[in-house]
């Protein structure tokens, strides 16, 4: 029912991980086929793809689980929310957890670009080394990663005491460093 198009980047992961744990849950509604876009050939700007997220960029998903009806979703956070909601996992119900789930989420959302758009695009591949930008994100990373820090110290996972999507979103950025 689910059409995911992605590749192995840390917002691709998010989405893969969610599918992932609700067949794990044994939801067989969530299995998914996954189209591999190759963003570095831009494979993104293609049509077919720009006609399932007009961004172009990854990840995207066509929920045909309703063929009458198929649902576009682009953005990572967007997708973790409508798959949560559609099976009623990993997104809390109660309001004060629900709103303490969503900040993380969209925490991430917001930090991300610092992570990977900035300190990786200026300290790995950007062909000029500039130390004002590297030290700039390298120190907001740090911030972050505090902030995560201190969280973590307090729960075991950053938006209470269950697993949630803000767990998911977090981990591919974050959790290999």
């Amino acid at each position: 029912p689910f059409q995911l198009y992605s590749l192995a980047t840390p917002n691709g992961v998010k989405v893969t991980m969610m599918l992932e744990e609700l067949l794990a849950k044994g939801h067989a509604g969530a299995e998914y086929d996954a189209w591999p876009i190759l963003i570095i050939a831009g494979e993104q700007f293609t049509s077919g793809f720009v006609a399932v997220n007009p961004n172009s960029k990854i990840p995207a998903l066509l929920d045909r689980s309703n063929p009458e009806r198929p649902i576009r979703v682009f953005e990572s956070g967007a997708i973790l929310m409508h798959l949560a909601e559609k099976f009623g996992e990993f997104l809390p119900t109660d309001p004060a957890a629900r709103a303490e789930c969503l900040s993380w989420l969209f925490w991430q959302m917001g930090s991300g670009p610092f992570l990977g758009g900035g300190f990786g695009h200026f300290y790995a591949y950007a062909p000029v080394k500039l130390e004002y930008p590297i030290d700039r994100y390298a120190m907001e990373v740090k911030r972050q990663l505090d902030v995560l820090d201190r969280r973590l110290a307090e729960s075991e996972y950053v938006a209470g005491p269950d697993y949630t999507i803000a767990d998911m979103a977090i981990w591919p950025w974050y959790g290999t460093l």
